[in-house]
């Protein structure tokens, strides 16, 4: 396999990571916060936390990485409209990210408080629920978009 074919691996087992991580978090952090059982939503949140440390940072730093690289050696500049737009959309994405994993971090903190001393959730915890949806609907879809781009390159 040539240099540039493992690169482009990366680039995509890093984006497969990175969006399948955090749809998966999101599926389990939502339900688990729709079940109000405050053991699980403890364990989900920390798990959720966790995941986004050891599976999302990592690809989040090998997508540019790759990614830039590869246009690079393709020749692309990044004035191209697919890959400019993919940027925007990525630092969009990445935007609305770096406050959910301070959301995430908050949350599962505040739901182990709350195992721990057999106490209710604070509501600060649903704020944050809140919070953290309201910002990973566009994130998302603005990767599901990234995708598309990625993958089709389209001539705008």
């Amino acid at each position: 396999m040539n240099t540039y074919l493992l690169v482009k691996w990366v680039h995509i087992l890093s984006s497969v990571v990175l969006v399948g991580t955090g749809f998966g978090s999101a599926f389990y952090m939502f339900f688990v916060n729709r079940s109000n059982v405050l053991a699980a939503q403890s364990v989900v949140a920390r798990l959720v936390v966790r995941a986004d440390w050891w599976f999302t940072a990592p690809a989040v730093l090998m997508q540019p990485a790759t990614g830039f690289l590869m246009a690079y050696w393709a020749g692309f500049p990044l004035s191209t409209p697919w890959l400019a737009s993919s940027v925007l959309l990525y630092f969009f994405a990445g935007a609305c990210w770096l406050p959910v994993v301070w959301l995430q971090i908050r949350m599962a903190a505040m739901a182990h408080n709350a195992v721990q001393h057999q106490t209710e959730l604070d509501p600060a915890y649903w704020r944050y629920a809140r919070r953290w949806e309201m910002l990973g609907y566009p994130a998302f879809v603005a990767m599901v978009i990234v995708f598309y781009l990625m993958v089709a390159k389209p001539n705008f």
